[in-house]
């Protein structure tokens, strides 16, 4: 027998592209569905959601203003590292919601395919929800999305890494930026994401996750004048109803919780567009040739 001792796993945040504890130091004891300790995971605090909004804008710009061609290839290559990385993934939510080793793969194999659906839809949604507009008068009028900006992503609480997954894609995929707080019971695939995504080439920023009391993180951030969207797929009835009159002060576009049986069936694009804006351009056509037709 061997008389090595194990490695124990540490668990940080995930803040602008880096891998603090929580400023506070504070933790909190994760176990699995029967109760038997698994990590500590990070007890993030108001000062490191206010750190992350912060990375969450520096890094908007340049993931906004990339190429919808080129967010695909690097979500694309998000879900090559995780389709590496699965044994690990499968062990951390069977224990996270207390499944079998082959329910567990099959919530990861769905998570992965996930991504790469949405990753497909990058340089796609412009074209299903923009276009061309007939107006009366000699003018182009183009319609074409944009990304809202910032949005807080609260995951849902039970499906810690296809849910996850489901509610984080589309926000990204669109050319927002995302401040994830993860599942309270479940946050260890979550961070475990942040390792795939760190050493992908997601720009630092672009995604920042957080754990620890979900209502505690959520109430800055939906309070913040910097966030521009929260998703509040993980919160309950009564802390969706808290966030939404805080959101309303600085009038934050919000998704409120939506009830899901099954995180495995056909998203559609409802999330995609949930988080973008859409610019309209007038522009006017002008003359052609001496007789002066128009286009």
């Amino acid at each position: 027998m061997s008389d090595r001792l194990s490695v124990f796993k540490t668990y940080k945040l995930y803040v602008g592209g880096k891998f603090p504890r929580s400023e506070s130091g504070r933790v909190y004891e994760v176990t699995d569905a029967k109760g038997k300790w698994l990590a500590n995971a990070p007890l993030s605090s108001r000062k490191d959601a206010r750190d992350a909004v912060v990375a969450a804008r520096k890094a908007f710009g340049g993931w906004s203003g990339a190429t919808a061609y080129n967010r695909g290839q690097v979500l694309y290559r998000v879900a090559e590292m995780l389709e590496g990385r699965k044994a690990q993934f499968v062990h951390e939510v069977a224990d996270a919601e207390g499944l079998s080793k082959s329910r567990a793969a099959e919530q990861v194999e769905a998570a992965i395919d996930r991504w790469v659906w949405y990753a497909g839809w990058t340089d796609k949604i412009a074209q299903v929800v923009g276009g061309g507009n007939p107006v009366a008068g000699p003018y182009f009028n183009l319609s074409s999305p944009e990304p809202t900006g910032v949005v807080a992503v609260l995951a849902p609480q039970e499906s810690s890494f296809l849910g996850l997954v489901s509610v984080l894609a589309p926000v990204v995929a669109t050319g927002n930026t995302a401040i994830v707080v993860a599942s309270e019971r479940s946050p260890l695939p979550a961070l475990s994401l942040a390792e795939v995504l760190a050493t992908s080439d997601v720009p630092g920023g672009v995604v920042n996750i957080l754990s620890g009391r979900t209502a505690e993180i959520a109430t800055p951030l939906a309070a913040h004048q910097d966030v521009n969207a929260i998703d509040l797929a993980g919160a309950d009835e009564a802390l969706a109803k808290e966030l939404e009159i805080a959101a309303a002060d600085n009038l934050k576009r919000v998704l409120r919780p939506q009830p899901v049986d099954n995180w495995t069936t056909t998203p559609g694009i409802d999330r995609l567009t949930a988080f973008l804006e859409t610019k309209t351009v007038w522009h006017p056509t002008g003359s052609l040739g001496a007789s002066g037709s128009s286009y």
